[in-house]
């Protein structure tokens, strides 16, 4: 078994038809909760009882300000028309059979940009997840 460093695991966003690496990140981290039912009654014995309800996903994501970068651009736009994106984060380099990819469309919720006098300019944004959170598992293949 084969651990996976985070440096190497990229939020990309949808380009045109292209999924492209947002340049300068720092780090992300994926959120995934579901909402609970409870279904506690009379013959529980006194302890509460629950099942899942519905699910949602979003991802935080910091990231330095890079001039030019097509997925920050990108970002930018979806931001400014309220629309959402699809965005991936892949777990295991493209070629690892046992890597995994989650994809899904989102919103931009929050969207900060940061101007310090002794340090780069970055972003910290929040994505909340507008569809199914969908995670494949194997190699990818990616076309030029």
């Amino acid at each position: 078994m084969a651990k996976v460093a985070g440096v190497d695991v990229l939020l990309k966003v949808k380009v045109a038809e292209n999924m492209v690496m947002l340049g300068g990140q720092t780090g992300a981290t994926l959120n995934r909760s579901a909402n609970t039912i409870d279904t506690t009654d009379k013959n529980s014995g006194g302890w509460a009882e629950s099942m899942a309800g519905v699910k949602s996903w979003s991802i935080d994501c910091d990231t330095f300000v890079s001039l030019g970068d097509e997925a920050l651009d990108t970002l930018f736009d979806a931001f400014d028309a309220r629309t959402p994106i699809e965005v991936s984060i892949r777990v295991g380099a493209d070629s690892n059979a046992d890597g995994y990819t989650y994809t899904g469309s989102a919103v931009i919720t929050d969207f900060p940009e940061d101007y310090p006098q002794d340090d780069a300019v970055s972003i910290s944004m929040s994505l909340q997840g507008a569809s199914p959170l969908v995670r494949t598992k194997g190699v990818v293949t990616v076309t030029p």
